[in-house]
């Protein structure tokens, strides 16, 4: 399968009063198209400054990506000027931010917003972009869509805003589609209507999908490839199914260990990770995750891991990932 998009060597940083920020340091990875890849981690893990980096949406100053490569459909996003990047970005690449109350225009009508996207991208009259917004909405299942197209983001609920953020992703028909943490401000019932709809959508017209989230219960449904990371860093990628099977890296073990599950028996406790994410300002040498780390060594300590394979399908940043697989088959620590 092709490769829609990759990511090389990417790094970004953020100059601040009390030092440099290194929220992205050098991660690289790539997308087929028509794949869904799920980015997780803890908060200030990089996850959705990584994104935003790759559509040159971070603010300089005080952001700047310092390095890095990412080629989409044959083009390297990071040496195309402004004008051309914003061609792609809204069109053929798509973004859904976390929380649609401030991502959206309070003062525009919600067909005003919609239909932007579609007259400055695809050229289309008020009419054609108003009758095609009306079609978004209704397959987002907003009722009452024509109705509803003059109705302001405030006359919306939470999960209803969130699906007229799909629809405005969804308008160009793009080929990606980058979601930020879109269901963490809405309730379980609402995150499920959300995730089924994206996998519809998805089915429907083929794009491939980047999830942005902190919560493995919806990646496990959603994705076919995870990337964990960690301080900036990608510390596990596999497939779905092998990482929830078999954690190579501690810290996604951690992850996993620290999430309710339906097959816990009555006496089985979650499992925190111990110890707080580093200083971004002030990296420690070696494994960024070792201060927290139950596996650790002195070569932990003083040497940063390279993410390498260990299988055809999972890579891992981890010098004794083989001592967390032993303990795992052996059953000892997972459940």
């Amino acid at each position: 399968m092709a490769a829609l998009l990759e990511v090389k060597g990417l790094k970004t940083q953020f100059f601040t009063q009390d030092g440099v920020v290194h929220a992205v340091n050098g991660i690289s990875y790539k997308l087929n198209e028509g794949e869904t890849l799920a980015i997780v981690g803890e908060s200030g893990s990089g996850k959705s400054v990584g994104v935003m980096s790759l559509i040159r949406l971070i603010p300089q100053p005080p952001g700047k990506i310092v390095a890095g490569e990412v080629w989409f459909d044959g083009r390297d996003l990071m040496q195309m000027t402004d004008d051309e990047v914003r061609q792609v970005r809204g069109n053929r690449i798509a973004m859904i931010f976390q929380d649609p109350m401030t991502s959206l225009n309070p003062v525009l009508t919600i067909g005003q917003q919609i239909m932007e996207a579609l007259q400055l991208h695809l050229g289309m009259d008020k009419s054609q972009a108003r009758k095609r917004a009306i079609e978004l909405l209704e397959m987002v299942g907003i009722p009452g869509a024509a109705s509803r197209l003059d109705s302001y983001p405030h006359q919306y609920s939470g999960g209803m805003r969130q699906r007229v953020m799909i629809a405005m992703g969804l308008s160009c028909n793009p080929q990606l589609l980058i979601a930020d943490e879109p269901t963490t401000a809405l309730d379980v019932t609402i995150q499920a209507q959300i995730v089924d709809l994206v996998k519809n959508l998805k089915e429907q017209i083929g794009m491939a999908i980047i999830w942005i989230t902190h919560d493995l219960g919806v990646v496990a449904g959603l994705a076919e490839r995870v990337i964990v990371m960690y301080a900036g860093h990608i510390v596990e990628e596999a497939e779905v199914h092998e990482l929830y099977a078999e954690p190579h890296h501690p810290y996604t073990l951690g992850l996993l260990r620290s999430v309710p599950r339906l097959d816990m028996g009555k006496n089985k406790r979650l499992i925190p990770i111990d110890g707080l994410p580093p200083d971004l300002i002030d990296l420690p040498p070696g494994c960024p995750f070792a201060p927290r780390c139950q596996y650790r060594t002195e070569q932990c300590i003083q040497e940063e891991p390279p993410l390498e394979s260990t299988s055809p399908t999972r890579r891992v940043a981890c010098w004794n990932w083989k001592n967390v697989v032993t303990d795992i088959k052996e059953g000892g620590i997972y459940v």
